[in-house]
């Protein structure tokens, strides 16, 4: 099945992934909707044929040794929590 390819950095502390870049592999199947190769090139209706792609995978081109931005954030509100200024909405 066609898929994607997800470049990203990976945030080892936290273990998120955040994209930067995607591309799309071709599997090359003449029976797969999404081929370069698809052998009914206008409004497949065939049953036999993959509608499906298959789930993208995740390539990290980038290793922070740090938590992501939603991360610090997050901690950084949980340490200071906001506070709300009197005659302020």
């Amino acid at each position: 099945m066609c898929h994607n390819i997800i470049d990203g950095r990976f945030h080892t502390e936290c273990s998120h992934f955040i994209a930067m870049s995607t591309k799309f592999q071709d599997c090359l199947r003449p029976n797969c909707l999404f081929s370069s190769r698809h052998i009914h090139l206008i409004a497949c209706k065939s049953q036999s044929c993959i509608r499906l792609m298959a789930l993208p995978t995740k390539n990290p081109i980038r290793i922070s040794p740090s938590k992501c931005c939603d991360c610090v954030l997050k901690t950084r509100d949980e340490v200071m929590p906001m506070v709300r200024v009197s005659g302020m909405r």
